[in-house]
């Protein structure tokens, strides 16, 4: 029972590390994770145009003051900025890792 105990803490502690080392020499695909930004940001801009048009039809369906209607489009227009400089900042996070990354490779021989 014992010894069956200590192989088997003994194989995990190997598993592990052989993972770490797999994951280590693991390249990472930048194009495959850049992909996937733009699309869930297409996601995110389709999103808000949809909301954007259900808003415009809610004030056009109902009486509406001007001062309230300029409010609510300057909301829109603030929140369609924000996603924008959102998304840019996102992609250049993104393109920064990258470099970092390579950077750190040719340093370390990789």
């Amino acid at each position: 029972m014992r010894k069956s105990l200590i192989m088997m803490v003994a194989a995990m502690c190997l598993g592990i590390g052989l993972t770490s080392i797999a994951l280590a020499d693991q390249q990472i695909d930048w194009r495959t994770q850049k992909k996937q930004l733009k699309q869930s940001q297409k996601l995110e801009r389709d999103t808000l145009k949809l909301k954007e048009r259900q808003i415009r039809q809610s004030l056009k369906a109902q009486p509406v003051s001007g001062a309230t209607r300029a409010q609510i489009i300057d909301k829109m227009r603030r929140d369609h900025r924000d996603l924008i400089l959102k998304q840019r900042d996102a992609m250049q996070k993104l393109k920064e890792q990258e470099k970092a990354y390579r950077e750190y490779q040719r340093a370390n021989g990789g």
